[in-house]
């Protein structure tokens, strides 16, 4: 319509032109214009309006739709069906990781439970010296769990100075609003030869969040001891008892008040304390909570949201709580009944644990069987439950928006450092959780997957919830949507399927039916939002290409952070470790395809594409420094050097700066070789036929380059950025140091090509055997020297470094005990 109205427009106009050309010819001024051309004109005009009205519109409204996308869920069925009290032997758990000892629902308004404590004649101004959320300034000798199943019950051992705690829980999840529970607090000294006179104070909590309808108040109706009631629209009535089971408890006090938060308990708690009157002129003041103490807004009081109970006894003593839901008269769990539940399961765990890992079988020791059995629980026992919303970035939004708010069940990489979600360490976790309880891990794998996106996208790390907002420093608050993380899901998934094929049915194969369309959608966010320039290649996003303050611009999203890639970030980088992760992920997601008899055939086309080794090849394969490497704009010859100040300048003291002594080009990334350089090796991308593979061997083994006696180390020690710091307040973090998740890839893929025909099946075999020994061997030691597992090794003398306890990926050493692959 608007062709054929253009079309007469322009005839009528030749027409008037022709007659304006006669008239002049004839001496005639003023052209007389019929009214049929003007309402044709004015006809155009409006056609014209309306269509740049109606294309400012859509613009408009699609620019809506795309600001709209980031913080819109994904369209189609959620993958978790059942949750809170659908689920009631999950319900109560110790899904408070960030806290030495605390208890909580897989509710959203959950009733919060926990435990602090502290040292009378230590404690400080201020409070310091209170003990509540996992902290690494607390310089604590050890805390971890001995056993924990996940399930039902845990025990834990804390060394504070000469004072040891043993907290423990067990669960009867038989009952109604998610069963009862009992904890149990032990408390004495280290070492039997101290002097016992010291006093212990311990004070546990119930609180409420400001979502939680309900109540809660002190109560003495059961014993001596003060107690707790309360009520919330999920659990109904409930009541918390406190026994002394042994030891004398000198004196017992309360709090009733209202914390601002769950983040600030502590804070509420050191404010309310307060010196007692003496007994007698010469008796010590105690130090105790201060009761009631109640807040207003204006004339109204407001119902107390934290009840504190502290009993303080001489060491040693044993206090039980006691949780029971209901006003019920039937036994509690409590005193010998409590020793003979725990001494059951404890046992079963044991039982459990040498069935799937079989290390008694394998010869190990009783000391080793010990180590291996808490590296899984405190991984298991790490499992949180969290909700919120996470606070996300586009390019189309001016300011950060809220995604919608959603629970998290997942793992956490250290309770002390990063006790919340991580993307790819959450696939590293699921390797060891789906062998200790596959249920678990597909639950874990349902929860992330509910957070994806209508963009397919998934953020890398999860801060959801108060007490997960207030751990984090705030430049790492935000997650963009244009960045990623490796998709360590499809090796979970890989390895789900390895060992449980057969066993898919069922509630299980549904499950991976919903989980699809999501995966679906991840894969395709990958494939088009971090394809690289080339037909094959992918691209990290995310680097800052006008930083001159790093030595080297950090690649967050792939997981390695400090890790150097081109030291001149632009569009034309390629990532070799980003092509192998597609490759794996294409692999799985064909595979799956096969198991739920849907067409994946487009998946197998793309994992035929990816891995073939020719393509790989020639994208990443450096001829000359035979390595694989990342392609961009690089100069080895970068430097951090503090500027000089101006002349009469006030600040003499400026930042250290990136300089480049040499102008870059672009080119493979192949002075550096490191763990980006063995991906192909890693994720099992390499023909078993190539001569490659001999050349990786052969760089592993190497004293000079990677191998050392505790792992292999992150980067070569003639890599130009070993061990360098890459600002002057970031020491190196992937530049040297050896990291157990991807020393387990390299001992898993050693074991792979060690099993299967190929030129280098002895030399795989043969260094297999070293590297295994000699990571397990490391980080055993290590717990037992320092009472943790780190977060990583130096790669010099094998000490930790890093965060600790890191309990996270690190525990994959059970899996190497275990050689279940």
């Amino acid at each position: 319509m608007v062709r054929q109205r253009r079309s007469q427009i322009t005839s009528d106009s030749n027409k008037a032109d022709k007659g304006t050309n006669s008239s002049s010819s004839n001496g005639s001024s003023t052209p007389k214009i019929k009214s049929s051309d003007s309402s044709n004109i004015l006809g155009y005009w409006k056609q014209f309006v309306v269509i740049i009205v109606l294309s400012i519109a859509v613009c408009f409204g699609y620019l809506g739709y795309l600001e709209t996308r980031i913080n819109t869920p994904f369209d189609d069925k959620k993958v978790v069906t059942r949750s809170g009290l659908d689920v009631p032997e999950l319900f109560w758990g110790s899904y408070r990781p960030g806290t030495y000892f605390g208890l909580k629902t897989r509710d959203p308004a959950s009733l919060v439970t926990g435990l602090m404590w502290y040292f009378p004649q230590k404690l400080r101004p201020g409070g310091d010296g209170i003990r509540h959320w996992c902290e690494q300034g607390d310089n604590l000798q050890k805390y971890g769990w001995l056993q924990h199943d996940g399930d039902n019950f845990g025990v834990q051992e804390i060394i504070d100075g000469p004072f040891k705690l043993v907290t423990s829980f067990v669960k009867r999840p038989d009952g109604e609003k998610g069963g009862d529970w009992s904890a149990r607090i032990e408390v004495d000294f280290v070492r039997s030869n101290i002097e016992k006179n010291e006093a212990v104070s311990l004070i546990w909590y119930v609180a409420l969040d400001e979502e939680t309808k309900g109540f809660i108040e002190p109560t003495n109706s059961a014993t001596k001891i003060t107690g707790i009631r309360g009520r919330t629209s999920t659990l109904g009535d409930f009541t918390l008892k406190f026994r002394n089971i042994s030891g004398i408890l000198e004196n017992e006090s309360f709090l009733s008040t209202t914390a601002p938060g769950l983040h600030l308990l502590k804070e509420s708690v050191i404010s309310s304390l307060r010196l007692s009157r003496a007994d007698s002129p010469t008796a010590p003041r105690k130090i105790i909570l201060a009761g009631e103490l109640p807040a207003y807004v204006g004339n109204q009081k407001i119902e107390p949201n934290l009840i504190a109970i502290q009993l303080t006894g001489q060491l040693p003593f044993v206090v039980d709580v006691i949780y029971q839901n209901g006003f019920k008269k039937q036994e509690s769990l409590s005193g010998d009944a409590y020793t003979k539940a725990l001494d059951s399961h404890r046992k079963g765990f044991s039982e459990k644990f040498e069935r799937i890992f079989n290390l008694k079988a394998k010869g190990y020791d009783q000391k080793s069987i010990d180590f291996a059995q808490a590296a899984l629980s405190n991984m298991v026992g790490g499992i949180g439950y969290f909700y919120g919303a996470s606070k996300v970035q586009s390019n189309y939004v001016k300011e950060p928006v809220y995604y919608w708010r959603a629970p998290l069940f997942t793992a956490v990489p250290s309770r002390s450092f990063f006790p919340r979600g991580f993307l790819w360490d959450e696939g590293f976790h699921g390797l060891l959780i789906s062998q200790w309880n596959l249920d678990t891990e597909l639950d874990i794998i349902s929860h992330w997957f509910d957070l994806i996106n209508a963009e397919g996208w998934i953020a890398r790390e999860q801060i959801l919830g108060v007490e997960a907002l207030a751990k984090v420093p705030s430049e790492f608050v935000v997650q963009r949507n244009t960045n990623a993380n490796p998709p360590t899901f499809f090796l979970t998934l890989e390895s789900i399927l390895n060992r449980n094929e057969e066993d898919l049915n069922g509630e299980r194969f549904r499950l991976l039916e919903r989980l699809y369309p999501r995966l679906q959608a991840w894969f395709t966010w990958f494939n088009t939002t971090q394809k690289g320039p080339l037909p094959g290649s992918y691209r990290w996003r995310g680097r800052n290409g006008q930083t001159n303050r790093e030595l080297n611009p950090k690649t967050l999203a792939s997981g390695l952070d400090d890790y150097p890639r081109a030291s001149h970030p632009t569009d034309e980088e390629r990532h070799i470790d980003l092509y192998c992760w597609m490759a794996v992920a294409a692999k799985t997601m064909a595979r799956l395809s096969n198991v739920l008899g849907i067409d994946g055939h487009k998946y197998e086309q793309t994992a035929d594409y990816l891995l073939d080794n020719e393509l790989m090849d020639s994208l990443h394969w450096s001829e000359y420094a035979k390595i694989y490497a990342d392609y961009g704009l690089h100069t080895d010859a970068v430097k951090l050097e503090r500027p000089r100040p101006l002349p009469r300048s006030q600040n003499q003291n400026l930042e250290m700066q990136r300089v480049a002594f040499k102008t870059p080009e672009y080119r493979l990334v192949d002075s550096t070789l490191g763990y980006v350089s063995l991906f192909p090796f890693l994720l099992q991308i390499l023909d078993p036929e190539s001569p490659k593979l001999e050349k990786i061997l052969e760089n592993i083994r190497n004293p000079e380059l990677l191998w050392t006696p505790f792992g292999l180390r992150s980067l070569s020690k003639n890599a130009p950025m070993y061990m360098k710091r890459n600002t002057e307040h970031d020491p190196p973090y992937w530049r040297g140091q050896i990291w157990v998740n991807v020393n387990f890839l390299a001992a898993r893929s050693l074991h792979h090509y060690s099993k299967i025909e190929g030129p280098y099946r002895e030399l795989s075999g043969k260094i297999y055997k070293q590297l295994r020994e000699n990571i397990i061997k490391n980080v055993m030691q290590q717990y037992y020297k320092t009472g943790y597992i780190w977060e990583q090794y130096n790669d010099k003398t094998g000490e930790g470094s890093g965060c600790r306890p890191f309990t996270g990926w690190t525990a994959l050493v059970v899996v190497l005990m275990g050689e279940h692959y």
